[in-house]
């Protein structure tokens, strides 16, 4: 059963919804933890209290008191400024959640807007092809095109061989010292400067390893693949100017068939959807700020509230207060056994609270990882255009037991991400194309070449004939593209592309 790219989209934003609200549902409980773990210690400050008031002699008693009270009043006020901080963190991140949700379903309309029109451009041109078909200057034109790319593709191949061959033959000169030594010196050739006594030293060396004769051929394999590489981009310009043209006349051809406001919408809508990629990756990076913040607080690590938890720790540790309690468990009353027993009590629930906690922050840091893969997937998912309607995939597992496993941690995202590249295929007349195709072009995973105007609804010239399968090569695993808070809210080459302007 095939996915359409919609709504596979749709499912990886319903995985991306799940963990946020894991990730902010275990935030609020570390949130609550950290109170509790504060009025668990107010607690047991009150039971030393108790104690004291039992077994030590007054003057101690308000001494020790006083202690502890003034550490239990800072814990209390940072307590109260604490749960106003948490407040306020989780409100920043439901309002940014809310702007999300926003802007991804404005760009779901403008996709939406964007594939009515396509649908229009198609229909329109249905009837052109024929008429492109037997335009003299635009068949001249095509062929021209089609056989500078023939030989840009033939300059492209020998210039990865002579690469390829510097590479290999030029081993053996790399790895002899000493001829690499003379080469590096510039010896033999006007850049040489050395005294006297290292040109004699270095003539030696030049006669006993035949340097003068080996010299010109490894200069010969440098230099090689360096005009081969020149000429190759002459080549590739002339092609990208020829396919530049065929573009043109298509586009008068469609603009002469009252096709400009077609055109001019499916522009707007490209933009559009650009526009609110990089909002959406704006919105995603201060949501991951203000769960970082909203983290922080959760754990208690926030500093005033950090000192203020840790004084009143401080002050139940002391040695006078752990003498205390070692001399009430040694003596045998109902009082101190009573209140021994809920000190006891409460530290027990501590240990349990801080177990807790240590289990949930380690979830937090899994779900704060898996949220960014995820969120680097959709990316590269959009940027790749397989969100496009006449894009499909033909593995359901991808949103199914894949997907679950990529969330539990058993498959890597770059592994996940390769799995939907492999599935994915284009429907027949996806690319907005000229009829004519680069070598280049039909090896992209790119539905809209840069260089082509439209793909054409039959292939009277060429157009169906060269249109990629999904089985065209495309990059699988490897690093992924998003760019992060620092750097530029656009990506290159994002949204949607068509040929020839639109």
């Amino acid at each position: 059963m095939s996915i359409a790219g919609p709504q596979a989209l749709a499912s990886l934003e319903e995985a991306m919804r799940d963990i946020r609200r894991e990730e902010d549902d275990i935030s609020r409980r570390l949130a609550r933890t950290a109170e509790r773990i504060t009025k668990i210690k107010e607690s047991e400050a009150e039971l030393f209290r108790q104690l004291a008031r039992l077994r030590l002699d007054p003057a101690v008693q308000q001494e020790l008191d006083g202690r502890i009270s003034s550490a239990e009043t800072k814990a209390r006020e940072m307590l109260r400024s604490h749960a106003r901080d948490v407040e306020a963190a989780e409100k920043t991140m439901k309002e940014v959640d809310g702007a999300r949700a926003g802007l991804t379903e404005s760009r779901a309309a403008a996709l939406a807007r964007l594939e009515q029109q396509q649908a229009a451009l198609e229909k329109l041109t249905a009837g052109l092809a024929e008429k492109l078909a037997a335009d003299a200057a635009f068949q001249a034109k095509k062929r021209e095109a089609e056989e500078l790319d023939r030989v840009a593709e033939q300059s492209r191949r020998k210039t990865e061989q002579a690469e390829a061959d510097r590479q290999e033959k030029g081993r053996p000169y790399r790895e002899d010292p000493l001829f690499i030594y003379l080469w590096e010196a510039g010896y033999g050739t006007g850049s040489y400067r050395a005294n006297n006594l290292v040109r004699y030293l270095d003539g030696l060396v030049a006669r006993m390893i035949g340097f003068h004769k080996a010299r010109p051929n490894y200069a010969m394999l440098n230099e090689i693949p360096l005009r081969l590489r020149e000429h190759a981009d002459r080549q590739e310009e002339r092609v990208a100017q020829a396919e530049a043209e065929l573009a043109a006349m298509e586009t008068a051809a469609v603009d002469e068939a009252g096709g400009r406001p077609i055109r001019e919408a499916i522009a707007a809508a490209q933009a559009e959807i650009e526009r609110l990629d990089a909002a959406i990756v704006e919105a995603e990076d201060r949501r991951d700020a203000a769960a970082s913040d909203l983290q922080a607080l959760a754990e208690g690590r926030n500093p005033a509230f950090e000192n203020a938890t840790s004084e009143l720790a401080g002050a139940l540790g002391r040695e006078d207060i752990r003498t205390l309690l070692a001399e009430a468990r040694q003596t045998r009353t109902g009082q101190d056994d009573t209140i021994v027993a809920q000190i006891d009590e409460a530290r027990a629930r501590l240990r349990e609270e801080d177990e807790e906690s240590r289990e949930q922050r380690e979830r937090l840091k899994t779900l704060a990882a898996r949220r960014r893969e995820l969120e680097d997937i959709q990316w590269e998912f959009k940027k790749q255009r397989f969100d496009d309607p006449r894009s499909s995939f033909g593995e359901d597992r991808l949103v199914g037991d894949l997907l679950n496993d990529f969330l539990r941690g058993g498959i890597s995202a770059a592994s996940y991400w390769d799995q939907w590249q492999r599935s994915q295929n284009w429907a027949p007349g996806h690319e907005w194309g000229a009829g004519y195709k680069s070598t280049r072009q039909r090896a992209s995973a790119n539905p809209w070449p840069q260089g082509g105007g439209f793909q054409w609804p039959d292939s009277s010239f060429g157009g169906g004939g060269r249109s990629r399968s999904g089985s065209g090569s495309r990059k699988s695993g490897g690093g992924f593209s998003r760019p992060r808070s620092g750097s530029s809210g656009t990506r290159k080459h994002g949204g949607f592309k068509t040929g020839g302007g639109f």
